[in-house]
């Protein structure tokens, strides 16, 4: 299948599917022609990055983690990269959640003070 296939099969935008191609994270194969030829193969892999990436980790992460999660995208397979891997996303999540809480602080209290 072509890219626009591809594309609304998975619901990511064609441009999003070239830059998951330039991350090294989707490689598809070639068509004589030099289209890129996509296959069942390719949606799973691109609902996996989906998922990750709903899961809050960034694509460096997913491209450490992709390769130890099974097809369904549900369990690791014994990996030794993933575990520090999702350490330092935890660590930059929490990092996110502590400002996000102290920008609702400040809005919480100027509320507050308007009244």
């Amino acid at each position: 299948m072509q890219i626009g296939e591809l594309s609304r099969r998975t619901g990511v935008s064609v441009r999003m599917l070239r830059y998951y191609e330039r991350e090294h994270l989707l490689q598809p194969a070639r068509r004589s022609s030099g289209y890129r030829d996509y296959g069942e193969d390719d949606v799973r892999l691109v609902e996996r990055i989906r998922a990750l990436s709903a899961a809050g980790l960034t694509l460096s992460t997913a491209r450490i983690v992709l390769p130890c999660v099974n097809d369904h995208g549900e369990r690791f397979q014994p990996c030794k990269e993933v575990r520090p891997a999702l350490e330092r996303e935890m660590r930059r999540i929490s990092k996110k959640i502590a400002t996000l809480e102290t920008s609702r602080q400040i809005l919480m209290d100027y509320l507050s003070d308007v009244g």
